[in-house]
Order: structure tokens, then C-alpha cells, then sequence
């Protein structure tokens, strides 16, 4: 594999979030100087404060939709500025939806000014209620357009199609990852995502709560293998074709997932059910082959190890508050 040279300076957008932080971080290990921009609407001051003394990293409060974006040479532009958990972008669908098309469009405008190669965190969620299994990215998908999740799901649609658009009328280098479900340290305690809502219950000693009968599954994939997946795809010399899945294909139903955690940490909590959430998908799981022929990537890490790291960083109580960062923040 073929990588280009190592740019001088990549533009993180969503630079403060879960996922956002750990691509900073790796980043800045590869000597890469970092912009990190973020509105802090989910993400969180503290993800990225032990980089604000790094000579190679700057921290810009922005909206991508609505404020003007670091006027700077930049090599390599990731999107991944979007609320990526269904509690945080239907709390605001119109500004979700705004996000993924105008906050896409203005970052593609300046990869386009500065002729930075550009890589879109897009989601599994295009995806929809798949009919197909697992999912290839040839799959058109099977979306409600209409549904409380189409914010989400339709906004990182149009996002892509704006990526290609500008790659065929504009000749932008653009990269699309499909970005399948995610867990690791830095996870919010209300992104209302199973991993960190299973955890968290289990460490307070309340009730499971899995929706449905919990036979739908889920593929899991650790923080620092997505990272490093979207640090190849941005790296490889051949532009892909089209977007490409980044996610670990190993297959687990909620139910399961539960059992888990129980057997994992002791916990007086029980699983109780409750219904099935509006155009859940029923089955989720990446066809990886791909990002293996591309990308010569695949997960390495079990899942076992990455629950039991995400599980200690639950463990720390600051880490389970939803108002202490904000707290900090307004003390600033």
C-alpha cells in the first residue's frame, strides 16, 4: 500500500467529541499538527484540554454551519461534525440536518479553496433497517424519510452526495467512511448509545434496559481501531471509488450484550424490557472486505478488552455526570 506524503496540518471538525478527541490525539502521535474545531453542542471541553499545551494543536470554537471555518493552509479535512447518538440529534433534528448538508458544503468549499484532501465520517445509519446482510457499500439501503431518525440518517446521506458532487464537479479529493457502531473511553453517559447505557446501569446498580425482545444486533468497534481506519483511508495514495465500511464484524445481539455486562460487573441490576423504538434497525453488521483490500485494515482489538477499558472509564463517577463538564465549562 501506497501512502502519501504525511500532511503539515489536518482540520478535525467535531475535534471535541468521543471519536473526534481520539483522531486528534493520533494525529498529533504522527507529528501531524492539528486544527481542532468544535461548537461544543455534544462535544466536550475536556476531551481535548491535555492538548491545548501542544505547540502542533489549536483548539477554534465554531459552528461549521454557521461561523466562518480557520482561514489557513490545511492537508487533510476530516468531517465528523454531527451529534452521532439518536438522543442528541433528535433533541434538535433541523439543526442536525443542518449540520450534515451546510456544515458539509462549507467544509468541502474549503477543501476545495486550500485543495485539501477531504475524508466524511458518514454512519451505518445510511443504511437504514437493511434488507441486506451484512452490509456491502454497493447497498442503496432501506431509510425512512420521514422518520424521527431521518435528521440523522437522511442528513449523512445528503452529505454524501454532496462529497461526490464535489468530487465530480470540483475534482475535491474526498473520502467517505462508514463509520458502524463505536464504543471506547470519552463515550457520553447520555448519548443513550447500549454500550455506554449498559455500562452505566450496571456500575449505578439499576435495571438494564434493553428495547424490544433484545434479538436485534449490533457490531462493536473500539475507538482506537476506527481511528486508525480513518487515518489509513485518509492516507491511501488511490482515492476509493466510493464510501468505504470502517467497523468490526463481529455480531452480537442486545440481549447478549446485556448478559455480558451482568456477568462482567457486579451488579444487583436485572435486564427489563421495554418497546422497540421507532425504525430500529433490526441487524447491523459490516462487510469489511473493502476496507481489507484498500486499506489492508481490519479491527485488532477483542471485545472483550475494549468493554473492560470503557467500563473502567465509566467506573470513574466524573465520568458518568452529564452536567459536570458543562459545570466546568461555564467556570472558564
Amino acid at each position: 500500500m501506497t501512502l502519501v506524503r504525511i500532511p503539515l496540518t489536518a482540520l478535525v471538525a467535531g475535534g471535541a467529541g468521543f471519536v473526534g478527541s481520539h483522531l486528534c490525539d493520533a494525529l498529533l502521535a504522527r507529528g501531524i499538527r492539528v486544527v481542532c474545531v468544535d461548537n461544543f453542542h455534544t462535544g466536550r471541553r475536556s476531551n481535548v484540554a491535555p492538548l491545548e499545551n501542544d505547540h502542533n494543536f489549536r483548539l477554534v470554537e465554531a459552528d461549521v454551519a454557521t461561523d466562518p471555518l480557520p482561514e489557513e493552509p490545511v492537508d487533510w479535512i476530516f468531517n465528523l461534525a454531527s451529534p452521532a447518538s439518536p438522543p442528541h440529534y433528535q433533541a434538535d433534528p433541523v439543526r442536525t440536518m443542518m449540520t450534515n448538508v451546510v456544515g458539509t458544503r462549507n467544509l468541502l468549499a474549503l477543501a476545495a479553496q486550500s485543495g485539501a484532501r477531504y475524508l466524511q465520517a458518514s454512519t451505518s445509519e445510511v443504511y437504514g433497517d437493511p434488507e441486506l446482510h451484512p452490509q456491502r457499500e454497493d447497498y442503496w439501503g432501506h431509510v425512512n424519510p420521514i422518520g424521527i431518525r431521518a435528521c440523522y440518517d437522511e442528513g449523512k446521506r445528503a452529505a454524501e452526495s454532496l462529497c461526490y458532487d464535489h468530487r465530480r464537479d470540483l475534482g475535491v479529493d474526498v473520502r467517505v467512511a462508514r463509520i458502524f457502531n463505536t464504543y471506547g473511553p470519552r463515550m457520553r453517559s447520555d448519548d443513550g448509545r447500549i454500550v455506554s447505557n449498559f455500562l452505566v446501569q450496571a456500575l449505578e446498580g439499576r435495571d438494564l434496559t434493553v428495547y424490544g425482545d433484545g434479538s436485534q444486533t449490533r457490531s462493536f468497534c473500539y475507538v482506537s481501531d476506527l481511528v486508525r481506519g480513518l487515518i489509513a483511508l485518509a492516507a491511501v495514495e488511490a482515492t476509493p471509488a466510493g464510501p468505504v465500511n470502517l467497523g468490526n464484524p463481529a455480531e452480537i445481539s442486545v440481549l447478549d450484550l446485556a448478559r455480558l455486562i451482568l456477568r462482567a460487573i457486579p451488579s444487583s441490576s436485572e435486564i427489563v424490557f421495554h418497546p422497540l423504538p421507532s425504525d430500529d434497525p433490526r441487524r447491523r453488521q459490516p462487510d469489511i472486505g473493502l476496507a481489507r483490500d484498500l486499506l489492508g485494515w481490519e479491527p485488532r482489538v477483542p471485545f472483550h478488552e475494549g468493554l473492560a477499558s470503557t467500563a473502567a472509564w465509566f467506573a470513574i463517577p466524573e465520568h458518568r455526570s452529564v452536567a459536570g463538564d458543562d459545570v466546568a465549562r461555564a467556570a472558564e
